[in-house]
């Protein structure tokens, strides 16, 4: 029971507890508009591009994955610290920046200085999905961005295309993944495109992969040159948001090591089998992880700033 009948110090202790966790609800009052001028910049953007969905959605894994979900992956280079941009999983890969940036900009002008870029790339994230045919989720909000990034941690803390089955497993259980999780946000793969460079060993040196393939993949990704041709990551839908990645998989059409890795005869067969014969249960799935992968450290509070460039520090 609160003993002090001051009506300013009720308020104050009412209103700071609300500010240190996430709700769906964050902005209903400070900026009621915030989650329909998302979606309709991303709805633009994915109509403009439909590569450009995936893209905006990685961009909220590879923020949350480095230092929580907390915008450090947008920031540029500073006397202080190099960004992550330039990581090996980012650099010539991550994009859709522009999107942000022209979502910021109108969100700036309903409500300065209130919505985080953190919450910006959590919606981003959803919208796109939802675009896409995918599912939906209520998106928890009440981040704030933080004041610096980690080129290391970006380098040490992100899943690579190279990665085996075990490292996989490392890497999403070192952030509080189960296995069955992982397995669920690897379908984002099932909407994307992907350079030559990330998938070339695979198509000419691996041996689980369909031949005809193979074959129809090195048309596009010679042996050697032609990094940046890009090739989709799911060969039978490659703009719907979909379970057709998990039954590629199970026909040896993994574009990446990684993917493939996920159906080679190790612990995560069966679930491969059951998302790709049951749509809805990996649909539901892949939301839950991602509600769970949106609550990664997030800096709440008086912790972090309202970024008003979602680049550079305030």
């Amino acid at each position: 029971m609160i003993s002090k009948t001051n009506n300013l110090e009720n308020l104050i202790l009412i209103v700071i507890p609300s500010q240190s966790q996430l709700s769906s609800d964050f902005y209903s009052t400070t900026c009621p508009n915030v989650l329909s001028t998302i979606k309709t910049q991303v709805d633009s953007a994915v109509n403009n591009e439909p590569r450009m969905g995936a893209s905006l959605l990685r961009l909220h894994f590879h923020d949350c994955f480095v230092q929580g979900c907390d915008a450090s992956v947008l920031l540029d280079d500073t006397s202080n610290f190099t960004g992550e941009k330039t990581a090996g999983p980012n650099a010539n890969s991550i994009r859709g920046f522009e999107v942000i940036d022209t979502i910021k900009s109108q969100v700036e002008s309903l409500c300065p200085g209130v919505v985080s870029c953190a919450d910006i790339l959590a919606v981003a994230a959803r919208d796109s999905v939802v675009a896409l045919g995918g599912p939906s989720w209520t998106v928890q909000l009440g981040r704030r961005d933080s004041t610096t990034a980690s080129l290391s941690s970006a380098n040490s803390d992100l899943p690579g295309f190279s990665f085996d089955l075990s490292q996989l497993i490392t890497a999403f259980s070192n952030k509080g993944f189960t296995t069955q999780e992982m397995v669920a946000l690897s379908g984002a793969h099932t909407i994307g495109e992907a350079r030559c460079v990330t998938f070339r060993q695979r198509i000419y040196n691996e041996s689980n992969i369909d031949s005809s393939y193979a074959t129809s993949l090195q048309a596009n990704c010679p042996s050697v040159g032609d990094d940046s041709n890009l090739s989709p990551i799911d060969t039978t839908t490659p703009t719907t948001f979909d379970n057709a990645y998990f039954k590629n998989l199970q026909s040896q059409k993994g574009l990446f090591h990684s993917d493939q890795q996920l159906f080679n005869g190790g612990s995560t067969d069966s679930q491969v089998t059951s998302y790709g014969s049951d749509a809805q249960t990996f649909a539901t799935d892949f939301a839950n992880a991602m509600l769970k992968m949106g609550n990664l450290s997030p800096l709440t509070g008086t912790t972090g700033q309202i970024r008003t460039n979602c680049a550079k520090i305030n």
